[in-house]
């Protein structure tokens, strides 16, 4: 089992960046794929970014691509979320993940993951 905290969310202005954290606790991290997932009042939840345990395989939604960037760090049990050139429409709670097995592949089915945070508010003002 896997335990996640997320942190670095806050209030920003369109344009700006925001960089979101997730630290893992409990079982070794590179055996788990992390993804980041968010869910804006009224709308599904939307898995927008994932990374193989290597960071040789990732994923972006097209809603964010090239403009997030994501990264780990399994020396830290640690994943990020870089996120620039911030709109409106990212305002969300972003949600932490773990998928544990085929670790190396980067998936973009947010019911393959086993494990989440508790999430950390983004609220963009335009």
């Amino acid at each position: 089992q896997v335990q996640l905290v997320e942190s670095g969310g806050g209030l920003v202005q369109a344009g700006g960046s925001l960089r979101l954290s997730c630290a893992a606790s409990g079982r070794t991290f590179s055996s788990y794929a992390m993804g980041w997932s968010r869910q804006a009042p009224g709308k599904k939840r939307e898995l927008v970014s994932a990374i193989g345990w290597s960071g040789g395989s990732t994923y972006y939604a097209d809603s964010v691509k090239g403009r997030f960037t994501i990264s780990r760090d399994n020396a830290k049990n640690t994943v990020y979320l870089q996120m620039n050139s911030l709109k409106p429409e990212d305002t969300a709670v972003y949600y932490c993940a773990a998928k544990y097995g085929s670790s190396w592949y980067a998936s973009r089915i947010a019911d393959e993951y086993d494990y989440w945070g508790q999430g950390t508010q983004v609220t963009v003002s335009s």
